[in-house]
């Protein structure tokens, strides 16, 4: 039985206050106080996201790992990165 279907990432849009991801049918907002990593990072460094399993991105140009699940309920991971 093949595995899930698993969309490939893309954001969608980034502003002063962060970033909008599209991932399997939804879209997630990544705000750069909660993930500072992003905030001074170029464009096309944001722009460049891979999908090595369903539920890990990476963002190699960063070093930036993150799991799908930490995005949709960060109430779960109350560690914020501070830079």
């Amino acid at each position: 039985m093949p595995g899930p279907v698993t969309s490939a990432p893309e954001v969608t849009n980034i502003s002063l206050h962060g970033f909008w991801l599209f991932i399997d049918e939804r879209e997630l907002f990544l705000p750069f106080d909660n993930f500072p990593w992003f905030r001074r990072a170029a464009i096309d460094a944001i722009l460049r996201v891979e999908r090595p399993h369903p539920d890990h991105l990476r963002w190699p140009d960063l070093d930036v790992d993150l799991t799908i699940d930490s995005l949709e309920h960060p109430g779960d991971y109350p560690l914020v990165a501070k830079i």
